[in-house]
């Protein structure tokens, strides 16, 4: 798998690039500095991962993540810093990054959260996983928001937000991939927005949670977080799993 390296200190990177050179599976392609010259390396060599410091110059969760997912839409984004405040990791899960651990994570385990993230699974540090957790028990839960939508309507509106793609979200309901799409341009009419990313933002703030799922039930594979001895399966977070899986949408 291809990655670039993206952190303003060029020892980090170094150290990283040595850490990595240690995986015949890792091949680090590029490096950078700022939050433009990742843009840049993620347009032009669409990598598996972008390993990425929100505390690069120039760095806006909603805009330098959501211009990567635009510009490459097939690269991972694996956050890595040692911020951990609850507003930055937010922001960063909102935006679209696949992980979020803390630079204390040890060099087998940023290996295996890069393996993890390239692979379409879900990565937190057990910091973060604790913050989303947390965050998560203290939304209610409210099944009857949007009464514009039909009932069918908002299970796939639940679905997109858990990150499911049209195909999955079909065999999920067990309709046809056109009877989908056909539902997703309804709710994106009625709620007045042109995307997805902008369908699963208000459900967020509508706090629409799916409920707890089934394991097979969790797009783009397990929800895990990043351990001193690796990363371990969480099939307990429940919601927080599909609330973390939500980056996977289909333009």
């Amino acid at each position: 798998m291809t990655v670039v390296l993206a952190d303003a200190q060029p020892v980090v990177r170094k150290g990283l690039r040595a850490m990595l050179s240690s995986s015949a599976e890792v091949t680090v392609v590029a490096e950078a500095g700022t939050a433009r010259e990742a843009m840049k390396g993620a347009a032009s060599l669409r990598p598996d991962v972008l390993v990425l410091d929100i505390e690069l110059p120039d760095f806006q969760a909603g805009v330098t993540l959501q211009e990567i997912a635009r510009v490459s839409p097939s690269t991972a984004v694996l956050v890595f810093t040692a911020v951990e405040d609850e507003g930055s990791v937010f922001a960063a899960m909102r935006a679209g990054a696949r992980g979020y651990v803390l630079k204390s994570c040890p060099g087998d385990g940023i290996v295996r959260t890069i393996r993890g993230v390239a692979t379409g699974e879900m990565i937190l540090g057990p910091r973060v996983a604790d913050q989303l957790i947390a965050q998560l028990g203290r939304e209610p839960r409210n099944q009857q928001l949007f009464p514009e939508l039909t009932a069918r309507e908002r299970q796939v509106l639940e679905l997109i937000a858990s990150g499911m793609r049209n195909g999955a979200i079909a065999t999920q309901l067990h309709l046809s991939p056109k009877t989908v799409s056909n539902h997703i341009s309804t709710i994106f009419n009625k709620l007045n927005v042109s995307d997805r990313y902008e369908a699963i933002e208000v459900a967020r703030k509508a706090r629409l949670e799916r409920p707890a799922p089934s394991p097979d039930r969790v797009s783009g594979g397990s929800v895990r977080l990043a351990h001193r001895r690796g990363a371990i399966p969480l099939p307990e977070l429940g919601d927080s799993a599909a609330y973390a899986d939500a980056r996977s949408t289909e333009r």
